[in-house]
């Protein structure tokens, strides 16, 4: 028997605790259940159920860099995802924050029943119909709270 390889996912960043975590790791966090149907560009509307912790849950035990008695502080917070193959989303923390949009973004560790050890977590959004935002192969997450607005003089 070939022994499996397990994908390593970067997150990096403005985090207090950057870290490199595998779907075992992933699976430590507190794990959450969702059917979705979403329309794929290529081979048309797509059923699956996914398992994994919410991503809000593991960016938040990284300590992002904003200030926390600032509510309004992590709005400039953006959060990119980048699979093995180069395919990638963005996300504001807004969307995520269970103060702002609280949408339910999975990094699923499984598919269908079936563990994603090998491939990676792949990022679920059961709230949008199009699937162009699901990432599989999950190889990097960096958390940037870079933009900030500048006054005018």
């Amino acid at each position: 028997m070939v022994p499996v390889t397990l994908a390593e996912l970067d997150l990096t960043g403005d985090l207090a605790r950057p870290s490199r975590l595998t779907v075992r790791d992933l699976l430590g966090w507190p794990q959450h259940g969702v059917g979705v149907a979403f329309d794929c560009a290529t081979s048309g509307v797509q059923h699956h159920r996914f398992t994994g912790p919410r991503l809000y849950d593991v960016l938040s035990a990284a300590g992002p860099g904003f200030d926390p008695a600032r509510r309004k502080d992590r709005l400039r917070f953006l959060i990119a995802v980048t699979a093995a193959d180069g395919h990638h989303a963005l996300l504001s923390w807004a969307e995520i924050d269970p103060d702002f949009a609280d949408a339910p973004v999975l990094l699923a560790v499984t598919i269908d029943g079936t563990r994603l050890d090998g491939a990676g977590p792949q990022l679920v959004l059961p709230q949008d119909r199009c699937g162009a935002r699901y990432v599989s192969g999950v190889r990097a997450i960096r958390v940037d709270g870079g933009y900030r607005a500048r006054a005018r003089v």
